[in-house]
């Protein structure tokens, strides 16, 4: 048994931190005079460099890096010398504090200093420079960092990261120890970021009992929430049983009980009986309330705008079209094809219609032909699409502005918008692009914002992949109704290819696998394949296609012009892997380069990020899950980093908010929908090999207007384009529909 061994020291400098599990490497001053910094590995995840630290743990040694320190736990400690208190407060821990600062008081306080911050902090002010605003924020800073502290110090027991402690303290203040005790699962559904399994940890260290019904609804609820992550509205009963008795490891009996008392509640569950997918043999469907409400509402919804008298634009319901369509032809310098021709007069006729067909097939000029002749008719047309991209290109399309979706509606805290069924939008035709991005709940909002009367058209590649959020929104209203009845909702598919896009590799390559034929790799002017079977050195390669190649063959900028797209976050060649790599060679570690460690990642300025949860508050309309942007400033004494988003907007984040972005020099295939870069390069490796399916592959290759590179294995590539996405979500839209209908 080794003994166990306490030591004391400044932290200086994480060298690795793993925000999964904790885990992390530091480097610490335990003032020995040597100079020499002692390595520190273990639990350390919320240590900052600056503070002093009291370790416990044991001695060892790496066979690579010599003598260390394993640390089971640790403690902070206030220092008690001047040199100390002055690296302490200089380090950034307190924000509106930096080194100059931290001299000043320290000059002036002596050892004194922490004590006057402490117990009386309005004497701040006797420092030269310190004025009464930032006496006081420093004050403030001070007694949350404590609380903070407190909080974190209670919660390290079981296993939670600073990050998710302050997230706690922020939602809970004074009360975060008594929520945390005696409410444990209250914070899987209050806190962005704790999930039912870390409120379980808490729970159980608290002393909850593994068979609380508390605990089992709780599961109920997390295994529900957790399929809807999966793109699931709902889960037959049987599964989502099964699924709890697994996760909860309890008597089945419980589970039912539980599930019955969910059910029972308005805020809980709902069961409902529904057609099955397979051969339409009827299923009881659990959903959680939200999801339940949105699919009513969107099918009544959608219903009600297709049968309604009301018509915004009823010039169209006896136009000449022959006349219309030479007009709009002499405007465009371009004639439509049939299959054009009717999806233009379907937009005008129908209140609701679809447009649908993969790349090179004329949806773009479809969409600018029906904006033209609505418009020629003095209609007021309003444009959106799920991204900021999209919304972008469809502005640049059409000459007209454009939004995404979420600052169409206004969305506010909470997920309220500002237009909805009891103030529509001004609009006598909405067109929204990229549709097949549409989750059930955004769809919802948007529909319920649609007038009386005004026409909907939602253009999108249905064999693109779904939504990231839950539902299938453009295949249940495609969706066939039965024998001669067509699809849900009035649609056409365009299928032609145009010879201008025939010219093109990455079109006929993105047509051909969606047809299940493997793609052209050789004599392509932009459609490339470097082959390479090992996943680690795939990844390698990538990294050289991005930073060296690409820029040097086609002149496109690595961090604008560029994005890699992985079938994965995880893995060797997993875009978590990549986005490390990629940031050691796009924006490198450089002394003048203020950067800030945040978890397992270091943001810099210059580095392409990405936001990865719906903040309705931050911005001037919210920043939304997939918004991309650059880092532009870096403010370690204010504790802020400033993104300039794909919008071109300026959003400022604190220090404790960079849980809310991740690196995206490499973003998963999921995460890219609805964007369009001018070049894509792709890894397509067998370590993804369960990810590796038709529609994600498609998905990517459509992403890419000029280029498209793929780097690794062929038989990861044969195994992509062979297999077709098993199984349909767990939905119930196009039943609704096609009982509505």
């Amino acid at each position: 048994m080794v003994n166990a061994a306490v030591v004391e020291g400044v932290l200086e400098r994480i060298t690795y931190a793993n925000e999964d599990n904790g885990y992390t490497v530091a480097r610490v001053d335990t003032g020995r005079g040597s100079g020499e910094l002692l390595t520190v590995v273990g639990a350390l995840l919320g240590a900052q460099p600056g503070e002093s630290l009291r370790m416990e743990g044991r001695w060892g040694s790496h066979p690579q890096y010599g003598k260390q320190f394993t640390v089971d736990n640790y403690t902070t400690v206030l220092p008690a010398t001047v040199q100390g208190i002055r690296r302490y407060l200089g380090s950034g821990l307190i924000k509106g504090i930096g080194p100059r600062i931290a001299d000043r008081i320290t000059e002036h306080f002596g050892i004194d200093t922490l004590d006057v911050i402490e117990s009386d902090p309005g004497r701040l002010i006797e420092v030269p420079g310190l004025g009464p605003k930032r006496t006081k924020l420093i004050g403030a800073a001070w007694e949350e960092q404590k609380a903070i502290k407190e909080v974190m110090v209670f919660l390290q027991g079981v296993g939670v990261s600073t990050s998710i402690a302050v997230r706690i303290y922020k939602k809970y203040g004074d009360a975060s120890i008594s929520v945390v005790k005696n409410q444990p699962y209250r914070l899987a559904a209050d806190v962005w970021g704790i999930g039912f399994l870390t409120a379980d940890r808490i729970a159980q260290s608290v002393g909850i009992p593994h068979d609380s019904p508390d605990r089992v609804k709780s599961g109920l609820q997390y295994a529900l929430s957790q399929s809807t992550d999966q793109g699931h509205c709902f889960l037959p009963e049987e599964q989502l049983i099964a699924d709890a008795v697994k996760l909860l490891q309890v008597d089945t009996g419980l589970v039912i009980d539980c599930l019955a008392e969910l059910a029972a509640d308005p805020e809980g569950v709902v069961r409902e009986k529904v057609p099955g997918p397979e051969d339409g043999a009827p299923v009881t469907a659990v959903y959680l309330v939200p999801f339940h409400r949105a699919e009513l509402s969107l099918a009544g919804r959608l219903t009600r705008l297709l049968r309604t008298d009301e018509d915004r634009m009823p010039a169209f319901q006896d136009v000449d079209w022959d006349k219309a369509l030479a007009w709009l032809a002499r405007r465009t310098g371009a004639q439509l094809a049939p299959e054009q021709q009717a999806a233009v007069r379907l937009a005008l006729t129908s209140k609701v219609a679809v447009l649908t067909g993969g790349p090179g097939c004329g949806k773009s000029f479809t969409v600018r032909s029906v904006v033209e002749l609505a418009r020629a008719k003095q209609a007021t047309v309003v444009l959106a699409a799920p991204t900021g991209r999209a919304a972008k290109r469809l502005a640049e399309l059409t000459g007209a502005d454009a939004s995404t979706v979420h600052r169409l509606l206004e969305l506010k805290p909470g997920g309220d918008a500002a237009y909805d069924a009891d103030r529509p939008l001004d609009a006598d035709l909405v067109v929204v692009d990229e549709a097949s991005m549409l989750d059930l709940l955004l769809a919802n909002k948007l529909v319920k914002a649609v007038p009386p009367g005004a026409h909907l058209l939602l253009v999108g590649d249905v064999d693109q992949l779904p939504s990231v959020g839950a539902g299938e929104v453009l295949r249940d209203l495609l969706a066939e109704s039965g024998p001669g009845r067509g699809g849900r909702v009035p649609a056409v598919r365009l299928t032609k290819i145009f010879r201008q896009a025939q010219q093109s590799g990455v079109v006929t390559n993105a047509h051909r696998i969606n047809s299940g034929v493997p793609p052209l790799t050789s004599g392509l002017a932009d459609f490339f394949l470097f082959p390479e079977e090992d996943a680690e050195e795939a990844a390698r390669l990538t990294v050289d296609v991005v930073a060296r190649r690409i820029p040097a063959k086609f002149d496109l900028d690595p961090r604008r012009d560029v994005q890699v797209l992985a079938p994965m976050h995880r893995g060797p060649a997993g875009a978590g892997a990549l986005n490390g790599l990629l940031q050691q060679a796009v924006t490198p570690a450089r002394p003048d380069l203020p950067e800030r460690r945040f978890g397992g990642r270091v943001f810099r300025v210059g580095d392409k990020v990405t936001q990865i949860r719906n903040n309705y508050e931050k911005g001037l309309n919210g920043v939304f899950n997939g918004t991309v942007g650059v880092v532009t400033a870096l403010d370690t004494v204010e504790q802020r980093l400033t993104v300039r988003t794909d919008e071109n907007e300026e959003v400022p984040y604190d220090f404790d908010e960079l849980d809310e972005l991740a690196h995206a020099y490499a973003v998963t295939i999921h995460r890219s929908q609805g964007s369009e870069y001018p070049a894509v390069v792709i890894p397509v490796t067998t370590s993804a090999w369960m990810m590796l399916q038709r529609n994600l592959l498609y998905t990517a290759v459509t992403r890419a207007k000029r280029l498209v590179v793929l780097v690794g294995s062929r038989r990861a590539l044969g195994q992509a384009v062979r297999t077709v996405s098993a199984g349909r979500r767990h939905t119930a839209l196009d039943h609704r529909l096609a009982g509505a209908i």
